[in-house]
């Protein structure tokens, strides 16, 4: 290692971009909730827990958005398919 380095033309931010489309934020999470995607991660021999968290949020917004003749239609036909 130097001694000393040269930083006069180092730029602040981070060592690694944010993707476009994707924020950066910080963001407190039960120890239980993140200890459960991470397991799922493992269970799946790979993959990033923050992107099935991502996914999970994904999913209840798609669900908070569907009218509730579709939400039944599709219980219905996810109970069907259970009982098949």
């Amino acid at each position: 290692m130097k001694r000393e380095y040269d930083f006069s033309k180092a730029k602040r931010g981070p060592a690694i971009p944010v993707p476009k489309g994707k924020t950066r934020i910080t963001i407190r999470l039960d120890e239980n909730v993140v200890t459960w995607f991470r397991d799922q991660v493992d269970k799946a021999a790979g993959g990033n827990y923050q992107s099935l968290i991502n996914d999970a949020l994904r999913q209840y917004i798609a669900r908070t958005r569907e009218p509730l003749e579709e939400t039944l239609r599709r219980v219905v036909r996810e109970e069907i398919r259970r009982a098949s």
